[in-house]
């Protein structure tokens, strides 16, 4: 139908152009003695009946400076305009021609057309009658009727989308304003009123698609885009808020709403943007304040707290503070259960937290929204592998520290853990036996997460120690089933050498 609409449009525009070649047929038209005058009309006749416009508008405008009282002149200056779509230029020349020669009636029905079409009903109404007390062609005669009746219908259903509109019909309102526009495809007050019904009906993208098209009817339209830019705003995009709100000010620098609003979106628009960068760097303490901050400037708008939110959560659970970004990630998702992203951000701190079920099943719930994120395959994979590692062997549970904890916090458990477990400190063969083995796990567990790529393996669900995660039996000088007397002799406090042992008293 659109499309329809475009190709109907499209050939109503050429009409003029084809009026004004068909009218070139004509000779002896008296319209002027001055012989520069119809030199320029004479070359400009010449040019549009080949499709110069440019060249062609150029010398009817010589033409219209030589001679201001030439009705032609300014005709054909119109039909060029029309044909280049400046209908807003074409009008004024036409009502020069009408006012020149009252009977042209080519000119009356042209200019009555333009005015149907900016939806000034009444005007193009008294031009159609006009045309018809004129002794009109019968093909003028018949489009100023067929206009006639258009603008009657037209003027119908105005008043009846007035009244839907004012009983807060709004539905019914935007399908008579669709009709009303398919005929008055330039009037500005009709589409800010469809704008404002899709505004009630929640069609927010169909609302600014036709309060830009008013800000391109109306030069100084300072309210559309002063509601363009508080949509914007209110769907969350800040961004294009701040230039639609820009764009305001450009017409009318001490416009007050536009001023107010602006100084609001700027320092928001600034916050955000300084919480993102603080991201990109890996400051996520700092970025949290920021978007801290980010909620209190706006706290009024559903979408800025819950982005912020998310954005909280994300930097909680890359700054490893798993608890916290357990919570923030949670709340979020009450509101929005299927984000992606949060999903991906709780199950990393469940990660962090050795919450491994509840990891995988975020990761899960995340893959059924979005199965082609790489992120989140990778992730699953992962938390699968962790959380069969789990029910194995957890180097980190047997030194009792945490997963992210340091290198320094890790030596200082092994050596009380090795001191505390020594085979040497037990008598009866049992507990010797038993606390062999444990030497032996806590020893092997100081030696994963001391290196930096054994420890980065293991996080990643691999024991680096187990013959079963090694190529072809190699695994790099690592033997995972070590017997107690490999570490006999081992000093726990020391750098590594095999001369120490403990005296038990």
């Amino acid at each position: 139908m659109e499309s329809l609409r475009f190709n109907y449009n499209k050939i109503l525009s050429y009409i003029p152009f084809v009026l004004v070649l068909v009218d070139l047929q004509y000779e002896g038209v008296q319209c002027g003695k001055n012989g520069e005058v119809e030199n320029h009309l004479e070359l400009g006749k010449k040019l549009l009946a080949a499709g110069q416009l440019a060249d062609a508008l150029s010398h009817f405008h010589a033409a219209v400076d030589e001679d201001p009282k030439n009705y032609m002149a300014y005709y054909r200056r119109a039909t060029v305009y029309l044909a280049m779509g400046k209908s807003k230029s074409a009008l004024p020349d036409l009502s020069s021609v009408v006012e020149l020669k009252p009977d042209f009636t080519s000119a009356r029905l042209q200019r009555g057309n333009l005015l149907l079409k900016q939806g000034k009903l009444d005007e193009a109404e008294e031009d159609f009658k006009k045309v018809l007390k004129s002794s009109p062609s019968a093909k003028e005669e018949a489009d100023a009727r067929t206009q006639l009746i258009k603008c009657d219908e037209m003027q119908r259903l105005l008043v009846q989308t007035h009244r839907e509109f004012n009983n807060e019909d709004y539905k019914t309102a935007a399908a008579q304003l669709d009709t009303l526009l398919e005929t008055c495809v330039w009037d500005v007050t009709l589409r800010e009123l469809r704008a404002e019904c899709y505004i009630q009906l929640g069609e927010l993208g169909k609302a600014i698609s036709d309060l830009k098209a008013a800000t391109k009817l109306k030069n100084d339209n300072t309210a559309a885009f002063y509601k363009i830019s508080t949509i914007y705003y209110k769907l969350g995009d800040h961004e294009m808020s701040l230039n639609e709100i820009r764009e305001c000010l450009k017409l009318d620098p001490d416009h007050k709403q536009c001023f107010s609003h602006y100084k609001q979106v700027k320092k928001l628009n600034k916050q955000i943007m300084s919480a993102e960068e603080l991201i990109g760097e890996e400051k996520y303490t700092d970025a949290i304040s920021k978007y801290e901050s980010v909620m209190k400037t706006e706290p009024n708008v559903p979408y800025y707290t819950t982005q912020a939110k998310e954005r909280v959560c994300h930097c909680l659970s890359k700054n490893q503070q798993a608890h916290e970004a357990i919570e923030t990630c949670t709340e979020v998702l009450k509101s929005d259960p299927h984000n992606v992203n949060v999903l991906k951000d709780r199950a990393e701190a469940y990660l962090l937290d050795e919450q491994y079920h509840e990891a995988v099943r975020d990761y899960e719930t995340a893959q059924e929204h979005n199965e082609s994120d790489p992120q989140v395959k990778e992730g699953l994979e992962r938390a699968q592998r962790l959380l069969k590692q789990s029910q194995k062997r957890d180097y980190y549970k047997i030194l009792g520290v945490k997963r992210n904890a340091q290198k320094k916090e890790i030596i200082k458990a092994y050596r009380k853990q090795a001191q505390q477990w020594h085979p040497d400190n037990f008598q009866d063969e049992e507990e010797k036996k038993k606390a062999e083995q444990k030497f032996i796990d806590i020893a092997s567990a100081k030696e994963v997460l001391t290196d930096p790529e054994m420890r980065r393996k293991f996080d990643e669900g691999q024991d680096p120690l187990d013959p079963e995660n090694q190529q072809g039996g190699d695994n790099g000088g690592h033997h995972f089933h070590r017997g107690w007397n490999t570490w006999q002799g081992f000093n726990p406090f020391g750098s590594g050498s095999f001369n120490f042992k403990f005296q038990h008293n």
